[in-house]
């Protein structure tokens, strides 16, 4: 008897991660970080902060708590950015909010004088004051890329594979979506689709002065924030990510979107 056998081995399965794209190179952060990437970058958006600003934070984030919102840190530090009560950053409840913990350190950062020009470690040292006050350098570059996706300066820069999608949103997954892009992003106002939601950033504040750059902000941040929120596409411009692809694609031009528009997928 002869037997045939099969050496041919199943492919093996992308690694479930996100990466943004700076200068040809990628720069990976897991899932649950950028979800926290993406809050922090959104807030300095709706501050109208620099990209500088959302560099620093998410630098800072990385070093303190892997951009986890820890419940436990150095004595009585917690949070993305392990901030103390006991030091006047708020209640342990409030700091546990990771809306409240970034909007504390934006609220410090912007009293340094001059705190864009200064190296992300010397910056981040004023806010922390840390006991390894160089640690904050080795994010640099990673910060910079994920910040720079996130505001809308690097289109299409920034995707997540994340395997196979969830189907069938129900309305309080629908609804849930809607709460996240409140915590977020504040005032930006969607609007219902049979599958998801669209949005017209244009109308908002932030966005008024470059529709096109907001929109990717916006589009990129879905893409940040997939993981944990059913999201399986999202349309920008004459770009689509896919959960199915986990990468930017060019859709027809009769399907573009106009500037400030986005179309979001839920699954």
């Amino acid at each position: 008897m002869v037997l045939a056998l099969n050496l041919h081995k199943a492919a093996p399965a992308a690694p479930i991660r996100c990466a943004a794209m700076l200068d040809g190179t990628d720069w990976y952060l897991s899932p649950e970080q950028a979800d926290s990437a993406a809050l922090i970058s959104a807030v300095s958006v709706r501050r109208a902060l620099p990209a500088r600003a959302a560099t620093i934070a998410i630098a800072t984030a990385l070093q303190e708590s892997k951009l986890s919102n820890i419940s436990h840190g150095d004595r009585d530090s917690v949070g993305l950015f392990q901030q103390r009560p006991s030091q006047g950053w708020g209640t342990r409840e409030q700091i546990l909010d990771p809306v409240f913990s970034t909007n504390a350190f934006y609220d410090a950062l912007i009293k340094i004088d001059g705190y864009q020009a200064l190296p992300i470690t010397d910056a981040a040292q004023r806010v922390q004051r840390s006991g390894f006050p160089q640690a904050y350098a080795q994010h640099e570059t990673l910060s910079r890329s994920w910040a720079s996706a996130l505001a809308g300066y690097s289109p299409a820069a920034l995707t997540c594979t994340l395997g196979a999608g969830p189907k069938g949103a129900t309305d309080a997954q629908m609804e849930a979506f809607r709460a996240r892009v409140q915590r977020d992003w504040g005032d930006v106002a969607l609007q219902r689709e049979s599958t998801g939601w669209s949005t017209d950033v244009t109308p908002v504040a932030w966005a008024a002065a470059d529709p096109t750059r907001a929109s990717w902000a916006f589009a990129q941040w879905a893409v940040a924030v997939a993981d944990g929120n059913r999201v399986t596409a999202v349309e920008v411009a004459d770009r689509q990510w896919s959960r199915a692809k986990g990468t930017w694609s060019t859709v027809r031009p009769d399907a573009s979107l106009p500037p400030g528009t986005v179309r979001i997928t839920l699954g």
